[in-house]
């Protein structure tokens, strides 16, 4: 029997999603999992995977159409299911598609002369052929062009897989007329874009540039929200007002963790494996969140649901925001592995292949500022999840040992950010505890 795919939502509080991209064509076998179609939500492209196996008997969706959470985009069933369609004796002429504005952009650009907004520049564009592929866009990017009037398709995308982020348009926008006019469109960038930084704590020099200051409207003087902003308002807003959180601060003797870490590492240079502070502190939360489950729990209207699997959300701040991945399956996990786990993450978020389970299946999460030299924060809960650990920067501090003298010990501050309609403040104290136990040896 056929079975309809409809957009997931992928992450709370998701409201719709845009088909991107289908990477199988009507007729093409499907299998349980595999990946059919690349959606965007507010905040990442996402892979979506069938949950259905069979034949795509039917692509309902065209590509770049945004539709609500739930409905169907696109059939599958046995291959007996297929639609038989008769062959007229004259080839119909194809449907014109109506203009859409959406992340992905056809590319029809038309051949009179295109200004932008204001006068800034003008210039005029022979229709590309359709074998050059679609052109893709961030939501900011997006939304900025179209209160500017600026044609997508004259601006050059230096994000993940000439992707146009929302840098491209500003410095666009910002071109005076004459070298609008004149200047050649740059060259894509040869290397590949810079990956997502998940939160460490490298060197002072490994800190990423800030980004240029956002342009506020010039009669209002307001910055225009992109879409990932208003989501992560909206998901903010509703768990501190629904969460009741509770925060556990504690200071991590990282000395030994910091020399083991040294020693795995060169005994990993040969694999090209590196092992950072973040995947110390992933291992240790694994192994606390086995001791104490409640932590790794979600909070029902009719009670507590516990998770058998262990997936940690990892904060990734990428140009639009911040995302919050997830390392699957950790529980058996080995340190190298999670290592290894942790960067295959960190570089598909870059070039949006993240999975839906990986999108918005944590059930904890950590983030970590230590690369910002930030010494200590506290976190939002990331819901449904029942916690986050918020750690800082590993810095040398003077301590007193227990022989009463002054020593100097590579410390880290961490604080536990709990639900306290699941967890208590005693059970984060035990929890952070176990982190910190384990840490420090």
């Amino acid at each position: 029997m056929a079975t309809e795919l409809t957009m997931p939502q992928m992450g709370y509080d998701m409201q719709e999603g845009t088909v991107v991209r289908w990477l199988k064509t009507e007729g093409s076998p499907v299998q349980m999992g595999e990946a059919i179609a690349e959606i965007e939500t507010d905040k990442a492209v996402v892979e979506f995977e069938s949950y259905a196996e069979g034949v795509l008997l039917k692509i309902l969706v065209i590509e770049g159409t945004t539709v609500p959470v739930g409905e169907a985009i696109a059939i599958v069933g046995a291959e007996s299911e297929m639609p038989v369609v008769s062959t007229p004796d004259e080839p119909a002429p194809p449907a014109e598609a109506e203009p859409e504005v959406s992340t992905a952009i056809p590319l029809e650009a038309p051949a009179q002369p295109v200004s932008t907004n204001g006068g800034m520049a003008a210039e005029t564009v022979a229709p590309p052929s359709q074998s050059e592929g679609r052109l893709f866009a961030t939501p900011a990017a997006k939304k900025i062009a179209e209160e500017q009037s600026i044609d997508l398709r004259l601006v050059t995308g230096t994000g993940p897989g000439g992707r146009i982020v929302k840098e491209d348009v500003l410095s666009f926008a910002g071109q005076p007329l004459e070298a609008a006019v004149a200047a050649p469109a740059p060259a894509p960038p040869e290397s590949p874009p810079a990956t997502p930084v998940i939160e460490d704590s490298p060197a002072p020099e490994a800190v990423p540039a800030s980004p240029p200051a956002p342009v506020a409207d010039s009669e209002t003087g307001l910055i225009p929200l992109s879409r990932m902003r208003q989501q992560i308002a909206r998901v903010t807003v509703r768990s501190k007002s629904e969460k009741p959180h509770f925060y556990v601060t504690t200071d991590i003797d990282m000395t030994q963790a910091m020399a083991l870490r040294v020693q795995i590492n060169q005994s990993l240079s040969d694999e090209g494996i590196r092992v950072t502070v973040n995947d110390l502190i992933v291992k240790a939360c694994v192994l606390a969140l086995k001791k104490y489950p409640k932590f790794n729990a979600f909070y029902q209207e009719n009670g507590i649901r516990m998770n058998d699997a262990i997936n940690i959300g990892v904060a990734i701040a990428i140009e639009e925001g911040l995302i919050v991945p997830a390392l699957l399956d950790c529980g058996e996990k080995s340190l190298k592995e999670l290592a290894a786990a942790s960067k295959d993450l960190a570089e598909r978020s870059a070039n949006g292949t993240l999975s839906n389970q990986e999108y918005a299946g944590g059930t904890f999460a950590i983030s970590n500022l230590g690369m910002f030299g930030v010494s200590s924060f506290i976190a939002i809960i990331q819901p449904p999840q029942a916690a986050v650990l918020a750690v800082g920067a590993v810095a040398k501090r003077p301590v007193v040992g227990d022989d009463d003298q002054i020593r100097v010990a590579q410390l880290m501050t961490a604080t536990i950010s709990g639900d306290h309609r699941i967890v208590d403040g005693a059970e984060g104290a035990q929890f952070i505890n176990e982190v910190k136990r384990l840490l420090e040896n």
